[in-house]
């Protein structure tokens, strides 16, 4: 089942009045218990963090939920061959608790 969600969608601007530069608010993200529901994989060469997220959760935009439960930067879809990595299985709750970290600033 694919659900909508756009984690860009409310990120704070701030704009300094001196120069007209505009930078973004950092946002939080959630730490992601484990669960005995998860899924477990050994990365192969050429998988991507995108793709996972595509096979498990059916929407490729899910790919920070895999990095940030891995530990992973967030800098490379390409997680590091022979790698085991955690996959959550509860990804409502980790958008609930981003959306309810996110809001409250």
């Amino acid at each position: 089942k694919t659900m909508s969600f756009n984690r860009y969608q409310n990120i704070d601007v701030i704009k300094y009045q001196a120069t007209g530069s505009q930078y973004y608010v950092n946002n939080v993200y959630p730490e992601i218990p484990v669960s005995e529901d998860d899924t477990y994989v050994i990365v192969v060469l050429g998988d991507r963090l995108d793709l996972m997220a595509y096979d498990f959760y059916g929407d490729t935009s899910f790919w920070w939920i895999i990095a940030s439960a891995n530990a992973l930067p967030g800098d490379s879809l390409y997680p590091p061959p022979g790698a085991q990595l955690r996959i959550p299985s509860d990804i409502q709750s980790v958008v609930n608790q981003y959306r309810n970290a996110n809001s409250l600033r």
